[in-house]
């Protein structure tokens, strides 16, 4: 069962709300009687979809990958004529 205070109340005793939802309660905040919002706990973050790490031997790069570029491929990479 949530507890209702007014917007007033929710303004000066923000503070003892919040650890209160923090701690599992439900708090509806009303205004002219009429619930406008609930101040819920946090749900904790879930676990991060991919884990650092786990490629390892799944994945080779070869020796020479950083290597220089032969001249040709260099040249169609910088728009030079092949005359």
């Amino acid at each position: 069962m949530a507890t209702t205070v007014n917007l007033y109340e929710a303004k000066t005793q923000l503070s003892s709300l919040v650890e209160r939802a923090a701690r599992g309660e439900e708090i509806v905040i009303a205004k002219a009687g009429k619930p406008r919002a609930r101040l819920v706990p946090v749900e904790p973050a879930p676990n991060p979809r991919y884990k650092i790490g786990g490629w390892e031997g799944k994945v080779w790069i070869a020796d020479d990958f950083d290597d220089p570029l032969p001249d040709d491929i260099l040249d169609a990479f910088e728009g030079k004529d092949e005359a």
